[in-house]
Formats: C-alpha cells, structure tokens, sequence
C-alpha cells in the first residue's frame, strides 16, 4: 500500500478506539444529607428547619409519629423568649432551647399534647436563639442538660436580626 492509503484507516481506528470504553464514568454525585443536630452522646437527629414564620407556626402540628433521630430546628436572627405551644400535636416532645453558639440554655422536657383551649405556652427560663424539638423523653435518654453544646451539621446560619447579631 501506498503511504497515503495508511491515513484513512488509521485515522478511523484512533476515531473508533477514543469512542470505545476511553472515558471513565462520572463521579457519583453524593447523597444529599439532610441538616443533622448532635447531643453531646454521638446521638445524631436529622431535622427538618422550620425558617419562614409559615414554617414556625406549622411547627410539628399534625405529626403523628416521631422517629428518635429526627426533629424540627426552628432558627430565629435573635435571642427572645419566644413562646411554643403545643396545638394541634399528637405526641410528646422535648423543647431544647439554645443560645447563639447552639448551648443548651432551658429544656422542656415531655410536653404533652394539648387537650384543652387555649393551648398553654411554654417558654424558656431565659432569652434562647433557636429551638430544638425531638421526640420527647430524648433528653433524658441521651442525658442532654443545660450547659451543654450540641453540634449542627449542615444547618445554615439564619439572616442576621435588626440589631446586626
């Protein structure tokens, strides 16, 4: 054969092999995680943010199972005494208020359904940032006290409130 005649095939078997198997796959995309709080034990709840007023005022209403790795944070720009109730919920849950640097700062432990109107309130002993709801009787059983420092991973900070903290 000619030297010339040696291009066409050459050049369509570079063509087929770079096509063939060349390329290796695309890395797998990682599993969305969702927002997770740890106690001070290891204990890991993933949690659903309650961010928009619409979404505090939903709360856990209407929930009518709890798994014990799961909950609600409810992220606020400031620190208040911010009063929670318990309408319309269909189980116990424990209140984790928290500070700015997510330390337990009060606990309300197994509050109950509410089965009277109007609903009673409950509020932290003193200003608190944001607050965890869980299942409740997870506190005691994961010995979560005032004074201690749960973990957040993946929770975004909220937009600071009109005083800039």
């Amino acid at each position: 054969m000619k030297p010339a005649c040696w291009v066409v095939p050459l050049f369509l078997l570079l063509a087929f092999t770079s096509s063939c198997g060349g390329s290796s796959p695309p890395p797998a995309r990682p599993a969305a995680t969702r927002p997770t709080v740890v106690f001070p034990d290891g204990w890991a709840v993933q949690v659903k943010l309650a961010l928009t007023p619409e979404e505090q005022a939903q709360g856990l209403m209407y929930v009518k199972e709890l798994p014990a790795d799961r909950g609600m944070l409810f992220l606020f720009p400031d620190d208040a005494q911010r009063p929670f109730w318990m309408k319309n919920c269909f189980i116990s849950l424990d209140m984790i208020w928290l500070d700015a640097n997510n330390v337990v700062v009060d606990i309300t432990s197994d509050a109950p359904p509410c089965t009277q109107d109007p609903c009673p309130n409950y509020m932290p002993n003193r200003p608190a940032r944001n607050v965890l709801e869980v299942r409740g009787g997870l506190c005691a059983a994961h010995h979560v006290e005032v004074g201690d420092r749960l973990l957040f991973v993946g929770v975004p900070k909220p937009p600071s409130g009109p005083e800039g903290t």
